[in-house]
């Protein structure tokens, strides 16, 4: 039998121990399992205490029950679920005892999804919505996955696919029935009049700043400036407990720290650096080049100097924006307690914050300023694009379209482009030439989903 033919199960709630553990059986044996371990006629939709038993006769546990037939259910297969006491050996006994069925075995990551996905219960954008949902750690992830689950582009993707495929059919009866008395001599313009609103339209979702799709990975901030002037110090006040070691020894940072935060619902990851100087220990060197790299990479730089060090401190700085001209700030550390901790415009003209990250002064105020850099960074969240793959096949809608509309006396050649634009949206929702990317998506599931 076909994998995709076999009945699956899972733990589909938390690992063990917990109060109550959820296994979701689906495929077409679920009822089979279902009414083999309870004894119980099955009544679709209505929780039903037994008591599970395995084919020996021995009691596994006093369990909840509920049956979904298809296509009724998650899945649109068969479904049969299992609320057990969340034990270890309880699970253990359960799946024991399903693995013994014939055609029924253990999921895999992601297979209880892309069963619904295949069997028409959501398309392609709605399951990278839920897991979105699944890995959200941040209220704003959680908002943007939500509305992607619950169709926010799937149902504009279908609505532009229909009015694509109707436009096309009037470009094609014009071109095959042009001889026909019944249709009518001028089908092209009333054709290419719906393409034009309807590419307005997807043209007006693109022009949103390619900002949205990265609220997915967050917010890179990096903590960088010479040694010995705060960094790993500054991140330990962020995380409000020590995550990198504090030494007056420059050098001390060798590799990347990664800190997660959470600032007003967005989420950003702060790393703290190397210090940047001429090293010249092996190790350090390639704490020096892997410090660079990242800053570089990042969003928004936090450039540290110290305040009490004389001088205006930012010389690195200087030869940092020969290689990159902008989102830098300079951060005034170690600054006494008499100093407004207010932003300011520093020497080189970038927004400069003090601080002192032993004591705290100033830290709250630019935890601040970066929850409100974080907002401006990411796009207004009613944007309908919340992943790279969705733009770029919405991009190439939209120039199938664009070459369309373009083509006024060229009917064979712009149904062409239709086919496209079309064909586009298709995979866009997943219904046409995306198994390349349907394993890519699926697998980074959590098993039981």
């Amino acid at each position: 039998m076909h994998p995709r033919d076999q009945t699956i199960f899972a733990l589909s709630s938390g690992r063990p121990p917990t109060a109550i553990a959820i296994v979701r059986v689906s495929g077409p044996r679920a009822g089979d399992v279902l009414s083999a371990l309870t004894n119980k006629p099955l009544r679709p939709r209505i929780a039903t205490r037994a008591l599970l038993a395995d084919a020996a006769g021995e009691p596994i546990d006093d369990a909840v029950t509920l049956w979904f037939p298809a296509p009724a259910s998650a899945t649109g297969e068969d479904v049969a679920e299992f609320h057990i006491h969340g034990g270890r050996a309880v699970l253990a006994a359960l799946v024991a005892t399903l693995s013994k069925f014939e055609n029924v075995r253990a999921a895999e990551a992601g297979e209880f999804t892309r069963r619904g996905f295949e069997n028409g219960k959501l398309d392609l954008t709605e399951a990278e919505g839920l897991d979105d949902l699944i890995h959200a750690d941040t209220e704003r992830q959680r908002r943007q996955a939500l509305r992607q689950l619950n169709g926010l582009l799937g149902d504009h993707a279908r609505d532009w696919r229909r009015q694509i495929i109707e436009a096309s059919a009037l470009i094609e009866a014009g071109i095959d029935f042009s001889d026909e008395g019944d249709v009518p001599a001028e089908l092209i313009e009333p054709a290419l009049a719906r393409i034009r609103v309807l590419l307005r339209e997807i043209e007006k979702v693109l022009a949103v700043e390619g900002r949205s799709e990265r609220l997915r990975d967050g917010l890179v901030v990096a903590i960088t400036g010479p040694p010995n002037v705060g960094k790993s110090t500054l991140i330990n006040a962020l995380a409000r407990r020590e995550v990198a070691i504090v030494s007056p020894h420059a050098g001390t940072t060798r590799d990347i720290i990664e800190l997660h935060l959470d600032l007003d619902g967005y989420p950003v990851t702060v790393i703290d650096t190397a210090g940047l100087r001429e090293a010249i220990d092996p190790v350090e060197q390639e704490g020096v080049r892997r410090a660079r790299t990242r800053a570089a990479e990042a969003d928004l730089r936090l450039w540290l100097v110290d305040a009490q060090a004389g001088g205006d401190g930012e010389q690195g700085l200087r030869d940092w924006m020969a290689e990159t001209k902008d989102g830098f700030w300079v951060v005034r550390n170690k600054v006494d307690d008499g100093v407004d901790p207010g932003a300011s415009r520093s020497a080189t003209g970038f927004p400069c914050h003090s601080i002192s990250a032993a004591n705290g002064n100033g830290v709250p105020e630019l935890i601040s300023a970066l929850a409100g850099f974080a907002a401006a960074h990411f796009a207004d969240e009613s944007s309908l694009i919340s992943r790279v793959r969705h733009r770029e096949l919405l991009r190439e809608t939209a120039d199938a379209l664009g070459r369309a509309v373009e083509l006024p006396e060229q009917s064979e050649l712009i149904a062409e482009d239709l086919r496209v634009a079309a064909l586009r949206l298709g995979q866009l929702l997943g219904r046409v030439d995306v198994e390349d990317v349907l394993d890519v998506i699926f697998r980074d599931f959590c098993i039981g989903k």
